[in-house]
């Protein structure tokens, strides 16, 4: 789970999910968890459940699960559940064809640059339409982005940290994400996410998102992100050690999931007591909604900036693009309150979804009601739902 951060001075910000990557030459000796694969065949018990990984070539990885029921899947027999580009699957759940790696970590593609994992999108992860909400494609990112780092090989004590971050004490927080929605699964659908990391700036990371259909394979979520190291003791910003990109320059990948010309990239303007037109007052962080870190996870800031919507275009529209600017930390003692602002309506002019102008479109800001310090900032775009079907 992704904690939030507090830095030093002007600069405030979220953590998370960071970056590893497998060992790219020689697939024999590559790790899954903390498991190296030092032979062609290990078998890994848990329990009842049993896995065992061969490696059969350097694009790949083949394994088998041995059981009958894993996280309310029937798995029947053993049946192979990776492959290179053969996708296979076994019984339909909710009528699509439910892939076995699904109950699995997940495996790494193109060359071991990119970490691919699947999902079913359960009951209580769906909202009053029955559909995924934000909160939840954003939860299934971020655990994307963590069982990366914990499948890659190069993880070190903390999440999201490499071996040498860990030495050195320093973390990767996240500064700013943008999602962007094309469709919302349904109770029952399978996903399938795709993550990856590149440079950006001189001491930054980028980490890149695309959600598809896991039967029709239509990609219909993007997202992206920004990261900086910091100090875990101190909270001040760090250049990245020459230690730490020696591991992971190797790996980058210069791909994005959002092209630039469509990316929100423009600074969120700061609401205020005057420029707001609604404020939701008085919010409290509960016990669970703390994360490993004692801080508040981030994707909890989401239902709390959409507490200050109005009804009307909860139910009526869709939330089609979102973008986050983290500041500050929140603990559970902090009372928090929630500002909304609109800012712009558009009219349609394409009939692709991701193309056309939003029909409205609000600022954000999450903030402490005792001092009114900012935690972060938000803007979101909303497709009427009527217009879309």
């Amino acid at each position: 789970m992704a904690s939030l951060m507090a830095a030093k001075g002007n600069t405030r910000l979220c953590l998370g999910g960071g970056f590893c990557k497998a060992d790219t030459k020689n697939v024999a000796t590559r790790k899954i968890g903390c498991y190296p694969l030092m032979y062609n065949a290990i078998k890994l018990k848990q329990r009842s459940l049993s896995v065992i990984a061969s490696a059969r070539s350097s694009r790949g990885i083949d394994s088998t699960i041995n059981g009958s029921m894993v996280h309310g899947i029937n798995l029947g027999e053993v049946a192979p559940v990776m492959g290179n580009k053969n996708r296979e699957s076994t019984k339909e759940i909710s009528g699509v064809d439910a892939p076995l790696h699904a109950v699995l970590l997940g495996r790494f593609v193109e060359d071991q640059f990119v970490y691919r994992q699947t999902f079913i999108i359960r009951s209580y992860e769906i909202g009053p339409d029955k559909t995924a909400t934000m909160e939840t494609l954003m939860n299934l990112l971020q655990e994307t982005a963590l069982n990366h780092v914990t499948s890659s090989g190069l993880a070190g004590n903390g999440f999201g940290a490499t071996r040498e971050m860990s030495l050195r004490k320093l973390i990767w927080v996240v500064t700013r994400i943008h999602i962007q929605v094309q469709r919302y699964s349904s109770w029952g659908d399978v996903v399938e996410i795709d993550t990856w990391v590149d440079a950006t700036g001189k001491n930054g990371m980028r980490r890149d998102w695309i959600i598809r259909d896991y039967k029709t394979q239509e990609i219909i979520t993007r997202a992206t992100s920004t990261w900086v190291i910091m100090n875990q003791e101190t909270r001040r910003l760090s250049k990245i050690p020459e230690q730490v990109r020696e591991e992971v320059v190797p790996f980058y990948l210069n791909r994005v999931a959002v092209a630039s010309d469509k990316n929100d990239s423009e600074k969120i303007d700061k609401l205020t007591d005057k420029t707001a037109e609604r404020i939701r007052s008085g919010l409290a962080p509960r016990w669970s909604d703390m994360d490993a870190n004692q801080h508040v996870n981030n994707v909890k800031y989401i239902g709390w900036i959409l507490e200050s919507v109005p009804i009307n275009v909860l139910g009526n529209y869709d939330l089609t693009s979102m973008t986050l600017e983290y500041r500050r930390e929140c603990q559970q003692s902090n009372l928090l309150e929630s500002l909304t602002s609109s800012t712009a309506s558009g009219t349609e002019d394409s009939n692709n979804y991701m193309h056309r102008r939003p029909d409205l479109e609000f600022t954000h800001l999450l903030r402490m009601l005792a001092d009114k310090a900012e935690i972060v900032r938000a803007r979101t775009q909303w497709h009427s739902k009527q217009k879309l079907n």
